[in-house]
């Protein structure tokens, strides 16, 4: 039995049972296991990353296979249904269809079995949604969750293994049916190439193609996301060391993001534009000139990759500050004399993250404060200023669910649109982090740092699925219709950090948001109307050797296979 004296020279304070797989469950397992996988270094349950002796060897993202569910997809025509883009109908057996995806066609990247769909396939339902007149658009993106990230939280959630392929059982997202209209898929996440340079001052592209080109090269990563390929390298986007460059380069958020909410395969890092730097109309943006209203929501900041590419325009998506500009409908580095329209609810986090300097990343026109939204661009919005947001930002002492749907309230009656800006700012902004079993408990990850909140921390910031509904109270005044983008962002925060007691508690808050909206949508709507796509940006790179101890068990419980659809 290994001992916990690593604990003191990992610099890891205070005392922890040790966690013996043989004993059963604990009161608090997942904790346990993450406590002495980063005291030790490695762990029976698995690892991140291509090293078995080293739980913390990739903290990073992965090419894997990302699951799609959709709802309200099922039987619902050609371009909504998600048989549009399988099977035969996959771009991967297509070498017109991956010239047209990637202007060329990538090394090794054909495939005449492929099952999986393309991540610009996502925008094209989104866009056959709206051309068939569907009145409820919504994208749920958890950033950073891979089919092994899924079924960690789904083990811990059912207490056994109840499946080893397929969509499975375990979240709401996978147990929901909506009427018998979902599906179930998986696609490829690659960008178009990694190494682009730009000036952010000028918004151009100086080396368009830039170092690495993507593509997806099946026998090296896999034909699904639960069958590994044969090169443990491949999907960081190595081959055979840390200092070898691979076959075709990994994603980021931004890149990924672009691809689902504007339909364009482009380069690490981009914004909504391609990979000259050009700019490219978003689902959002296009729903709102049909008449549809167009919100974001983020666990968290608001101007981050994901909810920036649900409207914005930027050659970096470090360029917070411009961005959020754009999502309010501001001049901005991109669009300096016709500002774009602007979302009609933005809700995210970002609340008191400050900055006196520039990293590098924001350009010369960046403003000392607030990193995310300058304090006059805050003010500026604001509808007691002659903006068009009734604004809702953390404050002292009030309950921010409370606050954060009292001013969706208000923004109805008003017929105004709705900005709440919460977080916690001494950790970059991000809303709190629940772990597995609920609670705001974080232990350390592999940075051996662990974030701690106060009660005020938890009382005054809304949770995702309170920003979601207040949400959906604002969209559905409009009678056209809306579109909607919610990211549960603090997954892909836990999986940097080799942290499954984090990751778990992610998925189970992105979850309850999903069924947030799932609730509404049987109340207010029905299936025949609204699309729902659920799905991540991109994977990590956990590997579960033994997931029987996510259940809290000694011994693996037999499993029943699922099929992929």
């Amino acid at each position: 039995m290994r001992l916990w004296i690593c604990l003191l020279s990992a610099g890891l304070a205070g005392s922890v049972a040790l966690f013996n797989p043989a004993a059963g469950q604990g009161a608090d397992y997942i904790r346990d296991l993450q406590l002495q996988a980063i005291a030790e270094g490695s762990s029976p349950l698995g690892h991140w990353g291509n090293n078995p002796g080293n739980y913390m060897a990739w903290g990073s993202h992965t090419s894997r296979l990302i699951p799609v569910y959709t709802f309200g997809t099922k039987g619902a025509g050609k371009g909504i249904d998600l048989d549009s883009y399988t099977g035969a109908n996959s771009a991967y057996r297509s070498e017109a269809a991956l010239k047209q995806i990637y202007g060329r066609i990538p090394t090794n990247t054909l495939n005449p079995t492929a099952e999986y769909l393309d991540q610009t396939n996502v925008a094209a339902i989104q866009r056959a949604a709206l051309a068939a007149g569907k009145k409820h658009i919504i994208l749920v993106v958890f950033d950073g969750m891979d089919w092994d990230t899924t079924r960690s939280a789904a083990i811990f959630n059912e207490k056994k293994i109840s499946y080893t392929s397929g969509r499975g059982t375990g979240t709401h997202f996978q147990n929901y049916t909506a009427k018998g209209t979902t599906q179930f898929g998986y696609m490829v996440t690659s960008p178009n190439n990694t190494g682009t340079k730009f000036d952010i001052n000028t918004q151009q592209v100086l080396n368009p193609g830039g170092t690495q080109p993507g593509g997806y090269n099946v026998e090296k990563a896999g034909p699904n996301p639960w069958t590994p390929g044969n090169d443990i390298w491949y999907p960081i986007g190595k081959s055979g060391g840390e200092s070898k460059p691979g076959e075709h380069a990994y994603p980021d958020s931004a890149g990924t993001a672009a691809a689902m909410m504007s339909g364009i395969k482009t380069y690490n890092g981009a914004i909504n534009v391609d990979v000259t730097g050009g700019q490219i109309s978003t689902v959002a943006y296009e729903a709102q000139q049909q008449g549809y209203l167009a919100g974001a929501v983020s666990s968290v900041p608001t101007s981050h990759a994901t909810p920036a590419c649900a409207y914005a325009h930027n050659v970096s998506r470090n360029d917070y500050q411009d961005i959020s500009r754009d999502q309010l409908g501001l001049p901005s580095i991109s669009h300096p004399k016709e500002p774009l329209p602007g979302l009609d609810v933005l809700i995210g986090g970002g609340f008191g993250a400050m900055r006196k300097k520039d990293s590098g990343g924001q350009g010369k026109n960046f403003v000392p404060g607030n990193t995310y939204l300058t304090a006059e661009d805050l003010d500026r919005v604001n509808v007691k200023n002659g903006g068009k947001y009734v604004v809702a930002v953390r404050t002292p002492g009030v309950n921010g669910g409370e606050q954060l749907q009292a001013a969706a309230q208000e923004a109805v009656k008003s017929n105004q649109r709705l900005l709440g800006f919460y977080g916690v700012g001494k950790v970059q902004g991000h809303l709190p982090f629940a772990t597995a079993d609920g609670d705001f408990d974080p232990v350390p990850g592999r940075t051996k740092k662990k974030e701690e909140y106060t009660p005020a921390d938890i009382t005054e910031n809304p949770t995702l699925a309170q920003m979601a509904t207040a949400a959906l109270t604002v969209l559905n005044r409009n009678p056209k219709g809306f579109w909607l983008m919610v990211e549960a962002g603090e997954v892909d925060w836990a999986n940097h950090d080799n942290n499954i007691d984090n990751s778990i508690g992610a998925v189970n808050s992105g979850a309850a948001a999903v069924k947030a909206i799932t609730d509404w949508v049987e109340q207010n709507s029905n299936w025949d109307e609204t699309v729902m796509i659920v799905t991540a940006d991109h994977g990590h790179y956990l590997i579960l050797e033994k997931p029987e101890l996510l259940a809290g068990e000694a011994k693996e419980t037999p499993a029943k296979t699922t099929s992929a659809k």
